[in-house]
């Protein structure tokens, strides 16, 4: 998932991105607010690691299987409108 459609997903995406991620709070979910890079600092941070494991991690978190249909579903829908 790109920084934009991170961004645009973003209120739907908290829960599972808490869920998986559990040291970040909600104050942390509301300043990252979708920013794949703020995402990535706060996981290094609250979880002490550097900053190639958090991006490694983010890599291979599988988002939730619903936000990934929509996201093909979308993907299918601009390449029909094109």
């Amino acid at each position: 998932m790109n920084s934009d459609e991170m961004r645009g997903k973003w209120n739907q995406l908290k829960g599972s991105v808490k869920q998986r991620w559990a040291k970040l709070t909600d104050d942390d979910l509301t300043a990252i607010d979708g920013q794949r890079d703020k995402l990535i600092g706060k996981i290094q941070e609250r979880y002490g690691i550097a900053r190639e494991d958090a991006e490694r991690q983010l890599n291979q978190w599988k988002m939730p299987q619903h936000h990934k249909e929509a996201t093909r579903h979308e993907e299918v829908t601009k390449r029909k409108v094109s």
